[in-house]
């Protein structure tokens, strides 16, 4: 049996050694450098006043013109090609111009610039020697999932002194995403290293989520028969423990045992984040929750009267579905915004977010269980919080079934069942130390990160070096026998 153990510790090894130092040392990186992503700020510092003097047409004239049946929920914004109706449905965006209602799919080289060139000067940036380099549908930074919708994408290089470079829909015209000559770099030696994200493999999902959890799999028994090994290769010596092993055998068996905890519970966690539903659920709704919680309401009655409360500096306008009901969202900045609900064609204002009672209402239809929602605390066990700042997120207990819900927009943002919620500290809480505690002790937090990932990474690196020597013995004593 022990021997079994050392075989199967030794020839894992052997060959994910090198995979253990890089998971530890980009660990590290990734804490104080995270994968680009334009944040909800960014995203609406980047838009524009709607022109509203032109005769616009109504949202349910842009949706029918679009040939989607069902949207998740319907935008105006405005381009420098003029204003927009982008409606979105499940895996799918599309944009028409609000005032003819053609299509306004981005075609052309020049209007990706335009586009990208007048957001990022609202935002302060210089755009002086902007320009197009690439129209892709992946490259490094745009392989995640949530950018399908929007595929082939501009990427437009502003040429300035951070080296910033936009990402701009073919689809909607919308700035999807910023990066920096910082955080690319960073994230060369970070996620993607981390995350085993290459483009050539991270752009096919299915084959990315099969090798990487295989690889994460083989991490696992090989700390595990690591985290067996280490007590037993230990002996009693005039009652004192001692190791069986000397030299860089003995540093690898002591930091081992040191680090056993953190680097079984760490390495097992990160094998977790790679779950995807495998042994937990995965957080989303089922058709009959969708039922309740957003509806099918009749997104025809969006004629023109609705627009008739959209007056003034106005950045976008939201439609959205919650609780079977039609919602229009005014947003004039990114924390000042009106949500009204669409009754006989007429917007009835319920203020900057969805209501309580409306939230209860809504949960109530779930089920005889429901209790009534609360408004989540930054220092809650399970925190969310919406991407508009001081905007409540409310969670809603039915049963032992928790629906978290954003008051600025309406989103479901997760279902939380035991099982999501074991998940949770399992993945979340073990792999990124995201305990309340912590998090509000951010400092405490990144010593711990930082310490617990360089002891692992020098653990590592005695793994190695015992490898390689075994590695150049055999192949030294295979040379003399052949």
């Amino acid at each position: 049996m022990i021997r079994a153990l050392i075989l199967t510790h030794r020839w894992l090894s052997i060959p994910l050694g090198p995979l253990f130092v890089l998971w530890f040392a980009t660990g590290i990186v990734m804490h104080f450098v995270p994968f680009p992503a334009q944040t909800e700020s960014e995203r609406f510092a980047g838009l524009a006043p709607l022109d509203l003097a032109a005769p616009l047409r109504s949202p349910a004239e842009a949706l029918a013109a679009s040939g989607i049946g069902q949207p998740n929920r319907i935008r105006l914004a405005q381009r420098p090609d003029g204003p927009i109706y982008v409606i979105s449905a499940a895996g799918r965006s599309m944009a028409v111009h609000a005032d003819t209602l053609a299509a306004a799919d981005v075609t052309s080289p020049d209007l990706a610039l335009s586009v990208a060139s007048a957001a990022a000067q609202r935002r302060g940036l210089d755009t002086t020697s902007a320009a197009v380099v690439a129209r892709d549908g992946y490259d490094q930074w745009t392989v995640p999932n949530r950018f399908d919708p929007h595929r082939p994408l501009y990427r437009v290089a502003l040429n300035d002194a951070e080296g910033t470079e936009l990402y701009v829909s073919s689809r909607t015209g919308e700035v999807m995403l910023d990066t920096t000559r910082y955080e690319r770099g960073w994230n060369y030696v970070g996620s993607v290293v981390h995350w085993i994200y290459p483009t050539v493999l991270r752009k096919d999902w299915a084959a990315w989520n099969v090798t990487v959890w295989w690889l994460s799999l083989a991490g696992v028994m090989a700390a595990l028969t690591g985290a067996l090994l280490g007590p037993i290769r230990l002996k009693l010596r005039r009652a004192r423990l001692s190791s069986r092993y000397r030299g860089w055998h003995q540093w690898h068996h002591w930091t081992g045992l040191v680090c056993m905890q953190f680097v079984l519970t760490w390495i097992v966690s990160g094998w977790l984040s790679m779950d995807h539903g495998r042994l937990f659920t995965t957080g989303r709704l089922t058709d009959s929750e969708q039922a309740v919680l957003v509806g099918t309401p009749d997104w025809q009655s969006l004629m023109p009267d609705t627009l008739s409360a959209v007056h003034g500096d106005v950045r976008e306008v939201d439609w959205f579905a919650f609780g079977g009901r039609l919602h229009q969202r005014i947003r004039r900045a990114a924390t000042q915004q009106q949500i009204a609900v669409i009754e006989g064609h007429s917007p009835q204002i319920v203020g900057r977010f969805l209501q309580p009672a409306e939230v209860n209402e809504a949960t109530a239809r779930l089920g005889a269980g429901c209790a009534r929602s609360a408004e989540i605390e930054a220092s809650d066990d399970y925190p969310f919080t919406s991407n508009v700042p001081g905007a409540p997120v409310y969670r809603a207990v039915c049963g032992d079934i928790w629906y978290h819900i954003d008051a600025a927009s309406g989103a479901v943002l997760e279902k939380l069942d035991p099982s999501r919620r074991a998940y949770r500290w399992l993945y979340q809480a073990l792999h990124t130390l995201n305990f309340p505690t912590l998090l509000a002790h951010r400092t405490l937090r990144t010593v711990l990160i930082v310490g617990l990932c360089a002891a692992g990474f020098a653990f590592s690196i005695t793994g190695i070096v015992i490898g390689w020597r075994r590695l150049r013995v055999r192949g030294a004593v295979a040379r003399r026998n052949g």
